[in-house]
């Protein structure tokens, strides 16, 4: 059997993605046999096609050579086990679902006036194994790939969407304000995963930042990272009771590092892996920046609490995890 789901990165405003909670970093889920099962590729490398289709100011081979470009970021990951291969043009498109092949181009969503791209799979729900995924890029907006001021950097945006293409959700490591217009510009984001984009003439996004590497890696795992890597487990509670949805960072007091993650049941349990041995600073802060529904299906998401600091650092050893800890929080 299969079940297709999709997600989204807007430009500008809030849509719902299609994630469902696992492990530390939001991947794509879905639920085999009553148990909850991370979205994967499970033989690789890959095969994609690229689109035939082009748009103002990008030619389909232009479009080609950027995606081409943002797999290999990807696949750079030395921790990682994914790897990619182009299997040619195709006058398929994205939209054309179960049709054996994964497809990336341009597409016209004129109705989608928020969403830049969107990623759809098609998943067998008996493995979770991903069958086949396909990526639209939307030509209601403009796009480039050299940098223009006045366009999106398709490289930029195509790298978030590979980051789904592979099983990744979201991630909270981000900051926005609110425009006057209405909606929200990002002023920065610690993750390719973010799920605003940055605006026209931006390519930060080509780019993976720790958090991203670490999602690849706990998804892909390759070599010794399990063995390298560790992690910080604990619980965060809002009085008496545990907080689902409670955003969680992790931040490497050597390096800057910052790897995020989430308390993802009703005990408020999270755990964070892939993090280098060493000193971390916790903090706990509500989803604030971006729609819960970005990252969670449950509407009713407590986010009525202060962010909260861990009052010790807490130590990780390689291999494992230290001692598990409570993070208490106050309501605002």
């Amino acid at each position: 059997m299969s079940r297709r789901i999709a997600a989204c990165l807007v430009a500008v405003g809030l849509v719902a993605g299609a994630s469902a909670p696992l492990s530390a970093y939001l991947q794509l889920s879905v639920t085999v046999r009553g148990s909850v099962t991370p979205v994967k590729w499970t033989s690789v490398p890959v095969r994609w096609f690229s689109s035939t289709a082009s748009a103002p100011g990008v030619t389909s081979a232009q479009f080609q050579s950027a995606l081409a470009a943002a797999f290999d970021t990807w696949e750079a990951v030395p921790t990682a086990s994914i790897a990619f291969q182009f299997a040619g043009f195709t006058s398929a498109t994205p939209s054309e679902d179960n049709d054996g092949r994964s497809v990336m181009g341009f597409e016209d969503h004129g109705d989608l006036d928020r969403t830049l791209a969107a990623t759809g799979f098609t998943i067998d729900t008996i493995t979770g194994a991903i069958v086949e995924s396909d990526v639209f890029f939307n030509t209601a907006f403009a796009w480039s790939t050299t940098g223009a001021s006045t366009a999106f950097d398709l490289q930029s945006v195509a790298t978030h969407e590979i980051g789904h293409f592979i099983g990744l959700g979201h991630s909270a490591l981000g900051e926005t304000e609110m425009q006057a217009a209405g909606g929200r510009r990002v002023i920065a984001a610690a993750s390719v995963m973010f799920p605003i984009a940055f605006g026209r003439g931006n390519a930060l996004g080509r780019m993976l930042q720790p958090d991203d590497v670490a999602g690849a890696s706990a998804s892909y795992p390759d070599g010794d990272f399990d063995r390298d890597t560790g992690s910080v487990q604990g619980r965060v509670r809002l009085g008496s009771r545990g907080l689902f949805g409670a955003h969680v960072s992790a931040f490497d007091r050597r390096t800057g590092a910052l790897v995020g993650g989430f308390a993802l049941n009703e005990a408020g349990d999270f755990v964070i892996d892939g993090l280098a041995p060493g000193t971390y600073v916790i903090r706990v802060e509500p989803l604030d920046d971006a729609s819960t529904d970005s990252f969670f299906d449950d509407p009713g998401l407590d986010t009525n609490f202060r962010a909260t600091f861990y009052d010790r650092v807490v130590a990780v050893p390689a291999g494992g995890a230290g001692p598990s800890f409570d993070v208490t929080v106050t309501a605002k």
